[in-house]
């Protein structure tokens, strides 16, 4: 499985979206500042994530959360509602 997924900062409560095959162990590398974007606000904690079958799918749903605000908001109010 692949999984896109919400983080969010302990710091100022900003939000982080990515894909991985492995959820445990890319929090770890956010928490460890191994991952640039978000090294300035660590602790993240993890809020949610939506499964997938394939790297592709979970790419292209990243993408398009990245890249529209309507379908952003929409993922972030499911995940924070969870």
């Amino acid at each position: 499985m692949f999984y896109v997924y919400l983080i969010k900062s302990n710091i100022d409560d900003s939000l982080y979206i990515g894909q991985t095959e492995n959820i445990k162990e890319r929090l770890e590398r956010h928490n460890n500042g191994f991952v640039v974007s978000t090294k300035n606000k660590r602790p993240w904690s993890l809020v949610g994530v939506e499964e997938y079958q394939t790297r592709e799918l979970a790419r292209w749903r990243e993408y398009k959360l990245k890249k529209s605000v309507g379908e952003k908001k929409k993922f972030i109010k499911k995940l924070m509602s969870s």
